[in-house]
């Protein structure tokens, strides 16, 4: 019983940390994203919605707030 709960604790917390670590990602914020499947970003498309994307230096933010 102990190691069932023991994982599932275990479970929970990698999830949060992930989760996180995921919404500190600011492509959809920024003026660049397309949010089109096949060409995510026109600046760095290779890294758009990744890890990589958390210190971008090229994010811009969106101007108008009418555009998705």
């Amino acid at each position: 019983m102990i190691l069932v709960v023991w994982s599932m604790w275990t479970a929970t917390r990698d999830t949060v940390s992930k989760a996180q670590q995921m919404h500190q990602i600011p492509c959809t914020g920024c003026q660049y994203f397309t949010n089109d499947y096949h060409l995510k970003c026109t600046v760095h498309p290779s890294v758009a919605n990744t890890e990589e994307a958390v210190n971008c230096m090229d994010y811009q933010p969106k101007t108008n707030p009418l555009l998705y």
